[in-house]
């Protein structure tokens, strides 16, 4: 007997996968190699078999933690000693009370429905977004139930028929050894009691469908990146019957150009001039929000260490929008590169009156022609 793939190898995925992700595979694998596809294939009858096997121990959270632990033989009864032989406790207590109370042979009640799977989505806003608030609409990908069959995979008109493995109790009774007997989920029909003989051609048996439904949220003022909002009933769908899992919507603010957050405070630069720095005035800015403001600039401002503080213009608080941050200016005093004549003048004079000692101007090749011409020529200096 060939000797057993390791089950997310026969998947393909790994070992964090999440029961979504391996549901996912094994539904893709599970058309590939379905037997009324590959008719004749004795090879995609073995694969659609292990593809089985390994989905029905790796999406039942019990058996998976002892598939872990032990391997296959946590699985196949060969780890009586550490797991009760693959039964855990909910199966020892419903074996024996239901035995106690005449159960009828001691089985447990079969669970419902299974509650679909939740969604994780992120989410991007810009700065403003975040301040004020916004209504989005976007595309969540997502499984639902097949309408055309109601989830149950059965071609319509059609029902599905009950397991003979199982005779429809969707779990099987194994003897462990020891005199001791456990229940483990029905291979032949992943624990629901019947088998698709006459699949729905919209869904090939499966019964679920990838959806694409557009989801309108309303994000309040004053999110920021890493909150999360919950919606119930916005993820995958359930088995027939069940509800819907929740969407989770992860929030990601991206960086705004000029604006940096740091709390509930907005931080941006503004560049001045030598004199608006030296004499200091009123000087306009505009807010995240475009509106208008103005502020007054201290006498002797200095670069980057002035700051200025304009209340109630930052963010706001995401639990009382009528809470704000401030908005923090930083002043930068910018050196001119250019200047004309008359502005040049003024500096000189400025620096005189400073006590600094200032080259004259400088000139150009066509200035020293000139005074050449003109006879302005400074005098040589004798050599001694």
């Amino acid at each position: 007997m060939a000797e057993k793939r390791c089950y997310y190898e026969v998947l393909g995925v790994t070992r964090t996968a999440t029961e979504v992700e391996i549901t996912k595979a094994y539904r893709q694998l599970a058309k590939q190699y379905h037997p009324d596809r590959n008719v004749g294939d004795d090879e995609a009858k073995v694969r659609y078999a292990e593809v089985d096997e390994a989905y029905t121990v790796l999406n039942d959270p019990n058996r998976r933690a002892r598939y872990d632990r032990h391997g296959h033989a946590g699985v196949e009864g060969g780890a009586a000693g550490a797991d009760a032989g693959g039964m855990d406790l909910g199966d020892l207590l419903g074996d024996f009370l239901g035995g106690f109370f005449g159960g009828g042979g001691g089985g447990r009640r079969p669970r419902g429905p299974r509650r679909g799977e939740n969604i994780t989505a992120v989410l991007d806003l810009d700065l403003l977004e975040a301040a004020t608030g916004v209504s989005k609409t976007f595309t969540v990908p997502s499984e639902q139930n097949c309408r055309e069959c109601g989830g149950s995979g059965a071609k319509t008109g059609t029902q599905p028929a009950q397991c003979r493995r199982c005779r429809g109790q969707g779990f099987e009774v194994v003897n462990t050894g020891f005199g001791i007997a456990t229940r483990t989920r029905c291979r032949g029909c992943n624990g629901r009691g019947v088998v698709i003989t006459d699949p729905c051609p919209g869904c090939r048996g499966v019964g679920r469908v990838e959806s694409r439904e557009p989801v309108t949220v309303n994000i309040p003022a004053g999110v920021d990146t890493g909150v999360r909002f919950t919606y119930p009933n916005g993820g995958h769908a359930g088995e027939p019957g069940a509800p819907r899992g929740d969407l989770e919507l992860v929030i990601r603010v991206a960086d705004h150009k000029v604006f940096e957050r740091d709390g509930h405070n907005l931080i941006c630069q503004c560049p001045i001039g030598f004199s608006r720095a030296a004499l200091g005035g009123s000087l306009e800015i505009t807010t995240l929000t475009n509106q208008k403001v103005t502020i007054e600039v201290p006498k002797g401002s200095q670069t980057h260490s002035t700051v200025v503080r304009v209340p109630n213009h930052g963010m706001p608080w995401l639990d009382d929008p009528r809470r704000k941050g401030d908005l923090l200016v930083q002043l930068v005093v910018e050196t001119p590169t250019k200047l004309t004549p008359e502005q040049e003048e003024l500096f000189r004079k400025l620096a005189e009156l400073e006590g600094a000692t200032v080259p004259g101007p400088r000139k150009g090749i066509f200035g020293k022609l000139k005074d050449l011409v003109s006879g302005d020529a400074p005098p040589k200096e004798e050599k001694k």
